[in-house]
């Protein structure tokens, strides 16, 4: 074990009360605190995928035992899925075989967002074969498969192994999908490639034993895009393309961002890092969160509060003498990006002279045939390459010119707008009450019913603006960095009765002047209420509005007034 002795004394706001400690590995605090830590300690999740395959696979879900079946599935990419028919006012009180179906939610990791049509395929046709159709685009460039059976996970995995996809540590206390540009290598402002060190890091942590056991989930995202386009404030560490003055193109290194209940955005560790060094410093990072974090307690166990109690300072210190064994360069920040959008929709001019062109699914839900149909269009108009964005989007590239309308056309035809509304490009949902267990509300089709209400009301609205759908506190869906980010929770309405409904955050953001939104007191609105509210929001910013003002400044000075 490292050698503490010389460490910088904890801040002094730290309670001195606890005995037991934050069951951190490096000070010795290895007796498991919560039922969580004792069901890691009594096996490794990524041994679940043996049992599946020889007993659960062949017995059932009633043969799939419960510490494997609601914690180390997810190590391979499993959770079960809401029992239909429950209310969101069961969400909390029902025990978790109460909400289990008996069919699961797969989670396909798509590192750097990177497929070839071959792997789109497969992904569609497993949709079509094992998943009702079903095939949601996350905001994490993953796609989510529902209504899987177990007996069925063998085959899945035969599929997608063979054409290089994967489930491991899709979920789960470990390091998870590694988010990058979608347009790595081929943009033409790009500042430096990240694509080699997202390879690199996935070769050397993914599956890997010695960081499978982390006290939270661990999220990780690199780009060299200057648009700022993988949402790197609110990652566990984050590696953003820089200029160095003196050493050329390379990464600024962010720690500790992560939503949820807590939210906190990620701080700089003030270090340039050259791209062949990105997988030493990821894997330390990754080191300290293992070993320095908490464990106690699963709501302060994210990387986030370790560096809240230390600070960048310390962090940074730790990290070169314990796990570098050498000092960081320091560095710049990166650069305020030239635009708000960051999703690359549209068509786009590639460094090599081709194109790319990103459009826009409702909200992230396709279907497996549909998905087959863009691997079809990526072929004929493309050289098959598609790519999946932070922003619950996707992209062909290398599109020579002459190709471009007939594949806008062609995606156009399918409902794939290239040039879609701002409410179309802006909304975003997570999965909602539909089939997730901790979901108070529905998310996806009332995102969709909402862009087609804005576009009908607001039809000349021309402003990037980001709507944010949330089904539960726990912001999946980024609520408190959208412009208008909409957490979901239950109402009374008129009648006396419980509603669905949301609680309202204004004026997030990330990559231009990133900040967490605010909260006006009182203010929420029931689902059927969304369309009015936003409307007479929107029309007040369109009237309030200085020259060149985005909505989330309009939002941080209006009266409170203006944004009820």
């Amino acid at each position: 074990m490292a050698d503490t002795s010389e460490r910088p004394p904890a801040p002094a706001r730290r309670k001195a009360g606890r005995h037991r400690g934050e069951g951190q590995w490096a000070a010795g605090h290895f007796t498991p605190l919560n039922g969580n830590e004792q069901t890691k300690k009594d096996d490794d999740g990524l041994n679940v995928r043996t049992r599946i395959e020889t007993i659960y696979a062949k017995g059932g879900f009633a043969s799939i035992d419960g510490a494997d079946l609601r914690g180390r599935m997810r190590w391979w990419g499993l959770y079960t899925q809401r029992k239909p028919g429950i209310s969101g006012g069961k969400t909390a009180v029902l025990e978790p075989e109460e909400l289990d179906d008996e069919f699961f939610m797969l989670r396909v990791r798509i590192d750097g967002g990177r497929l070839t049509t071959e792997q789109l395929r497969v992904v569609g046709d497993i949709s079509q074969e094992f998943a009702r159709g079903t095939a949601d685009i996350t905001d994490r460039q993953n796609v989510q498969f529902h209504w899987i059976r177990i007996e069925d996970m063998p085959e899945i995995w035969r599929r997608l192994e063979g054409v290089g996809l994967s489930t491991t540590e899709a979920c789960g206390d470990v390091p998870r999908v590694i988010l990058g540009s979608p347009v790595a290598g081929i943009a033409a402002d790009e500042i430096i490639d990240g694509t080699p060190a997202i390879e690199e890091i996935h070769r050397r942590v993914i599956g890997n034993p010695a960081y499978s056991n982390l006290p939270r989930k661990f999220k990780t995202a690199v780009s060299g895009s200057p648009l700022l386009d993988v949402a790197h404030e609110i990652n566990d560490v984050a590696f953003v393309g820089v200029h160095h003055p003196e050493h050329g193109p390379g990464f600024d290194v962010w720690v500790g961002g992560a939503l949820s209940t807590n939210p906190k955005l990620g701080v700089r560790l003030g270090a340039w890092v050259p791209l062949e060094e990105v997988a030493d410093v990821h894997e330390g990072v990754t080191g300290i969160f293992r070993d320095y974090g908490y464990r106690r307690l699963r709501n302060r166990a994210r990387l986030k509060f370790l560096l809240a109690d230390w600070g960048a300072d310390r962090f940074r210190q730790v990290l070169q003498d314990e796990y570098l064994g050498r000092k960081l360069l320091d560095g710049p920040a990166p650069e305020q990006p030239p635009q708000q959008w960051r999703d690359h929709i549209g068509v786009h001019r590639q460094n090599d002279g081709r194109y790319y062109v990103g459009f826009a699914p409702r909200v992230g839900r396709v279907d497996g045939a549909t998905l087959s149909k863009i691997a079809d269009l990526a072929e004929a108009h493309g050289s098959g390459r598609v790519r999946t964005t932070a922003e619950q989007k996707m992209i062909m590239l290398d599109v020579e010119q002459d190709q471009v309308d007939s594949l806008t056309e062609g995606l156009e035809a399918l409902d794939l707008s290239t040039r879609p509304s701002p409410f179309r490009r802006g909304t975003m949902a997570c999965t909602g009450i539909e089939f997730c267990k901790l979901a108070i509300v529905e998310t996806k089709g009332r995102g969709s019913w909402l862009i087609d209400e804005l576009e009908r009301r607001l039809p000349d609205f021309d402003e990037p603006l980001t709507i944010n759908l949330n089904g539960c506190p726990n912001s999946c869906a980024r609520i408190q960095v959208a412009d208008i980010g909409l957490k979901g929770q239950l109402l009374t309405g008129a009648d006396g009765n419980q509603v669905e409904g949301y609680q309202v955050h204004l004026g997030g953001s990330l990559g231009l002047e990133p900040g967490l939104g605010r909260k006006v007191r009182g203010l929420k609105v029931t689902a059927d209420q969304l369309p009015d509210y936003i409307e007479r929001v929107l029309r007040a910013f369109q009237d309030q509005r200085e020259d060149g003002e985005r909505f989330a400044q309009w939002a941080a000075r209006a009266d409170e007034g203006d944004l009820k």
